[in-house]
């Protein structure tokens, strides 16, 4: 592992996986601007990194992330010019727009910003005892980093209805049940190993396949079905031109496992 920035993310690669780490585990990893920026910084390093197939988004310690900084958010109320909301902004468009697919693990607790910050993550592992949840109606505020619009696109409006305005957590179990996560873990110590297993079973993939598989699945529900189906289309021809379309084809006539090179 080897910091950034100011050493609230650290970051390693390793077998074609990239593991992305809060590191604040004194404060449960809650974000301020500084870890913000660190956090960005580890995104850009790891999606400049052709070596790098998948990425597993870990919290230090037994906590993921229990969201904002209360100090950091006792000063959004003093300042008049406070760029937290932009910053988180653009670390979920940068995960929204990366190159591969990543995994979230959620241990302990995800809460509030910690919530919105994983919408966009692809993959979504949880402890059983996790807290999880977008509580700002409770704090006096609305979750505005992106739950009140990318929430309804994964669960459906009426659910997404249910955990802004209510506040309250979701159980790990109905988040799983309701697309929300993709899988419990009922020791919260396994659940980071359990997204980097995740993670390591998608770089087995071919990455181009990957890659413009979730370009045309993030787009799917902004895009007229007839220009989703032509671009489609496109990619799959271009697909069919790489050295991987060759290389998987040879390697199941030759029954051996594909060695892609993202190429």
């Amino acid at each position: 592992m080897r910091e950034i920035g100011s050493g609230n993310v650290l970051l390693s690669i390793e077998n074609h996986r990239a593991d992305v780490v809060l590191n604040r585990p004194e404060r449960r990893n809650a974000m301020n601007q500084p870890l913000l920026r660190d956090l960005r910084t580890a995104l850009e390093t790891v999606d400049a990194n052709d070596d790098v197939r998948a990425m597993s988004l870990l919290g230090e310690g037994d906590v993921f992330c229990a969201g904002m900084d209360l100090e950091m958010m006792k000063r959004r109320g003093e300042e008049e010019e406070f760029e937290l909301e932009t910053e988180l902004d653009d670390i979920t468009h940068f995960i929204d727009d990366m190159r591969i697919p990543s995994v979230a693990s959620i241990k302990g607790a995800a809460i509030a910003g910690a919530f919105e910050l994983i919408l966009p993550v692809d993959f979504r592992i949880i402890s059983e005892d996790a807290k999880y949840g977008v509580v700002e109606v409770e704090l006096g505020l609305f979750p505005s980093g992106g739950a009140t619009q990318r929430l309804p696109r994964l669960i459906g409006l009426s659910k997404a209805k249910e955990l802004v305005l209510t506040g309250d957590y979701i159980d790990p179990t109905e988040a799983k049940r309701c697309g929300l996560v993709h899988e419990v873990v009922s020791d919260r110590a396994d659940t980071d190993e359990r997204a980097r297993e995740w993670a390591d079973s998608l770089t087995e993939n071919a990455p181009l396949g990957m890659e413009y598989g979730r370009q045309m699945l993030n787009s799917a529900l902004e895009t007229p079905l007839d220009q989703g189906l032509e671009l489609e289309r496109e990619l799959g021809r271009k697909l069919t031109d790489t050295d991987d379309y060759t290389e998987d084809f040879t390697a199941r006539l030759e029954g051996r496992d594909p060695e892609f090179q993202g190429s």
